[in-house]
């Protein structure tokens, strides 16, 4: 890895990052301008180390005019795409990711161009601040790898509650001292890093940058009291819960500290060099033993001790005298501490209202005794109590870190993975002082009956000095203009009810008038926090059943809220289609690189979108709304306009045997300049899918794509190209263009967006609809299109010339009706979603009088899910 751009003779003509931060949730923009200026094709690379805990949103790529967009998709449809790519031979260029140092993963592309090219790369990333002692730290990792003309980084930070203090460390080096321009208010902060040209050379005459480390900005808000911020915006909620000013609880710690073999030398001594600190904390309230394991377990104490400053001195005496040899029994290292936890409780030594907890820190994998991870972890969870936590440090990459992280959280605790390097004994101190202090205990935070729903976790075992609890979720429709929420903890030797509220409009007022401000980060954060913990619960789940039905909740919030996670990647594709860019998410570098293809491909979506559109029996529903049924046994196509009014519900499709119902609000024109009395155009403005058997319904319209399964409701932006599977129901979202419900793999259903020019007079949005012959409904169907998937008796006769001579009539005998009809055309959008194509058929007047059974009034229902009566 050297440098952000990789490349031979090319030029950087620009490098520019550019952070939000809203309420503690950051968008991260990198962009960079290059060009090939050798005399030669080459590959030329674009790197970025991001945060861990971030989710990449979007990256996009223009190369010589040819933009690539990204757009989240679940990963078996990417790895689809790419094997299609590589068996054409065509892969052209390829996206990595590794975990790196630090808490960083680096995105990794590269592509193949000639002499001349002008890319521009463009990186999006999101993520949540974490507070840890006390601060926000936000960090950026530069490393440009040689001198750029344009090279600037901007952090935007507003926060509604104030801004209580804001700094940039010189984490870049004395090279940079006071090159980053602070400018603050209550209420915002803009942090610019711009250094010349000749300020970024490492030395004077030198052609080499200077710039290689992480940018940093620290911070942190006002807080008016203990009970917490309220954000409400754009239909969500964040409520941010961190007390102080308040007496930490004592705590009882047990350390179970590996001294096998392979943490001899530089690892030992450093953890040596921590434990010397943690145990210099201590306090006369706090009860402590350590338990340090190779294939052996052994206990400084048998029973745990008063953290006085004796004790202390014996102990530190005792891990000084370590020496690491022997193999690993992790087993039987965590239970004997839990028994010396259990042991005090017993004896009434543990106050009922301190925290008590145990700190492993091993370097390797089980050797000895039971070293099986899953009957570990099953062991631990058995023998922990309800009160009890354990926190897990990993030193080193030979560790199993999954497994730690597993254990801990099942353990209502946190791992954190040490980097061995210099500072390994400065990571094991800050990760011991984020846990040191506990202050609360049994928090919990509610809101008042339907007010608020989806919400993320909500209770949680501890709080500690210098952190904060996140809880978010969506607010439901209330005659209220202001959200409440309770919160309850168990603090030393007192009880706390806390309550806050907040107004529902005045932080969108506020943001409104924002330049730089994340408008959409409540709907991203509730989002971020949700799929996050939803991962961790996957990690966890104890049956495969259990599992598939996380992992569909989050593929669908992954693509909904379009974040690369480790089941979803990004697909990038040119505005044809013509050449896609495939990303997977980060791996842990045990699973070495992901090396993805660009390539020409052939759909957009892993729907079949040509089968729709070229199927032998089509019903194509537009504007009017017309309708276009094609009889493949009579080889002739039927034309009908439906002459209802805007608001009217039609049903087009109602099988209740096969549970499927599709119907189909009507909009109306805009009334500028037309009579009040005067009939307007109608549309279709909303299409709605309902799956009866599942619960679920896809609801369509101009505006956006929601999909409701009765206790969730998720919504999705025409914006974005993205795959949905939920039980039975599949949907494909093709931007800007065109919706596939497929149900049961059995009912297809295509929807067209069609847009107009927001000023015209008197044209609306409004949708496009296509439903092929090949649907399997059941006996029971009917509805005004469902009713010809049994195809009637057609017969046309006594054609002659009509009233208007470019227009032939005819009579028609269908279903014992004769019509007159008139030979005329129709326009079908599939093709081209602009112009349209000229489709040919017999037009039926009258609403379609006599052609479909009944009246047409006969298929308007009441509600966008209702079957037609039986």
């Amino acid at each position: 890895f050297i440098g952000a751009i990789r490349g031979d003779d090319i030029t950087v003509k620009s490098y520019k990052v550019e952070s939000r931060i809203t309420s503690r949730f950051c968008h991260t923009t990198v962009k960079s301008s290059v060009v090939n200026s050798g005399p030669n094709a080459q590959s030329i690379g674009f790197n970025v180390q991001i945060p861990k805990r971030a989710f990449i949103t979007n990256f996009t790529m223009n190369v010589n005019g040819i933009t690539f967009v990204g757009s989240v998709k679940e990963k078996t449809v990417a790895r689809s795409l790419y094997a299609q790519a590589r068996a054409r031979g065509k892969a052209a260029g390829l996206v990595r990711y590794r975990t790196t140092h630090n808490d960083m993963e680096t995105f990794k592309t590269e592509v193949h161009v000639p002499p001349g090219s002008k890319i521009e790369f463009e990186l999006h990333y999101q993520e949540m601040m974490q507070r840890k002692l006390g601060f926000y730290e936000h960090s950026l990792y530069l490393q440009p790898g040689r001198l750029v003309p344009q090279f600037q980084v901007d952090v935007y930070i507003y926060e509604p509650s104030g801004i209580a203090s804001v700094e940039t460390p010189n984490t870049l080096g004395e090279h940079f001292s006071g090159m980053a321009k602070l400018t603050s208010s209550k209420h915002k902060a803009h942090v610019v890093f711009k250094p010349s040209l000749q300020q970024q050379r490492k030395c004077e005459n030198c052609t080499t940058s200077a710039i290689d480390g992480i940018f940093t900005v620290k911070y942190d808000v006002l807080r008016d009291s203990n009970a917490g911020e309220l954000h409400v915006s754009d239909g969500h909620f964040v409520h941010f819960f961190a007390p102080a000013n308040l007496s930490p609880l004592p705590k009882n710690i047990v350390f179970a500290i590996d001294v096998s073999g392979s943490m001899w030398g530089v690892k030992m001594k450093q953890t040596v060099e921590a434990m010397q600190t943690i145990l210099d904390d201590l306090t006369m309230d706090d009860y402590f033993s350590i338990v340090d394991f190779n294939h052996n377990v052994r206990c400084w104490s048998e029973e745990l001790v008063p953290g006085s400053t004796i004790q202390v001195a014996e102990a530190k005496k005792y891990i000084q005298n370590i020496k690491p040899n022997g193999g690993t029994n992790i087993n039987e290292a965590l239970m004997r501490a839990v028994q010396m936890l259990v042991k005090a409780s017993n004896q009434g030594m543990i106050d009922p209202r301190s925290v008590s907890m145990i700190m492993l820190v091993s370097d390797g994998d089980p050797t000895v005794g039971e070293i099986k991870l899953s009957a570990i972890q099953k062991n631990v969870k058995k023998v922990m109590r309800e009160e009890f936590s354990l926190f897990s440090l990993g030193i080193g990459f030979d560790v199993d870190y999954d497994f730690l992280e597993r254990i801990a959280m099942e353990n209502r605790g946190v791992a954190q993975r040490i980097y061995t390097s210099h500072d390994a004994s400065d990571q094991i101190r800050r990760f011991y002082s984020q846990v040191s202090s506990p202050l609360l205990r049994k928090i919990t935070v509610q809101f008042p009956e339907n007010s608020v729903s989806d919400v993320t976790q909500n209770h949680f075992d501890k709080y500690f000095s210098g952190s904060e609890l996140v809880v978010a979720g969506k607010v439901l429709p209330s005659e209220s203009t202001t959200l409440n929420s309770f919160t309850t903890a168990s603090a030393d030797r007192l009880d706390l009810s806390l309550q806050t509220e907040a107004d529902y409009l005045e932080l969108d007022a506020e943001l409104a008038q924002q330049q730089h401000a994340f408008t959409g980060f409540a709907r991203q954060m509730w989002a971020y926090i949700t799929v996050n913990q939803l991962l961790a619960e996957r990690s966890l789940a104890p049956t495969a059943g259990q599992k598939r039905k996380i992992t569909q909740r989050i593929l669908t919030l992954a693509v909904e809220h379009q974040f690369v996670t480790p089941l979803t990647a990004l697909l990038v594709e040119s505005e044809e289609a013509k050449e896609r860019l495939l990303a997977d998410s980060p791996k842990d570098p045990k699973q070495g690189y992901k090396n993805i293809c660009i390539g020409p491909s052939t759909s957009p979506t892993s729907l079949p979108v040509t089968d729709v559109c070229l199927c032998v029996f089509c019903v194509t529903v537009e504007n009017d709304p017309h309708f276009i049924v094609h009889l493949p046994k009579n080889n002739m196509d039927i034309c009908f306009n439906i002459d209802s009014e805007p608001g009217h519900i039609l049903n087009l499709v109602s099988d209740p045997g096969a549970g499927v119902v599709v119907n189909g609000q009507l909009v109306g024109s805009k009334r500028v300049g037309v009579e009040e009395k005067e009939k307007v155009n109608t549309y279709f403005g909303t299409v709605s899918v309902f799956y009866q058997p599942d619960g679920i319904r896809v609801s369509v319209s101009t505006d956006r794509i929601d999909l409701t399964d009765g206790r969730n409701n998720h919504s999705f932006t025409w914006g974005a190209t993205a795959d949905i599977t939920q039980d039975r129901v599949k949907v494909s979202i093709v931007k800007d263009s065109k919706v596939m419900v497929t149900v049961d793999d059995k009912i297809t259903v295509m929807v067209l967006l069609h847009r107009v020019w927001k000023k015209h007079p008197t044209h609306v949005d409004f949708l496009g609809l296509y439903i092929p012959n090949n649907n399997q409904y059941s006996s029971e169907a009917h509805g005004l299109i469902g009713q010809f998937g049994q195809e009637p008796e057609v017969r046309v006769f006594n054609l002659h010339q009509g009233a208007d001579p470019r227009k032939k009539e005819a009579t028609m005998e269908v279903k014992g009706n004769k019509l007159v009809v008139t030979r005329g055309w129709q326009k079908d959008y599939r093709q081209d979603s602009k112009r349209g194509s000229d489709v040919f058929c017999w037009f039926i007047h009258n609403s379609g009088k006599g052609f479909i059974d009944g009246h047409y009034t006969n298929y308007i229902v009441p509600r966008l899910d209702s079957f037609l009566p039986l």
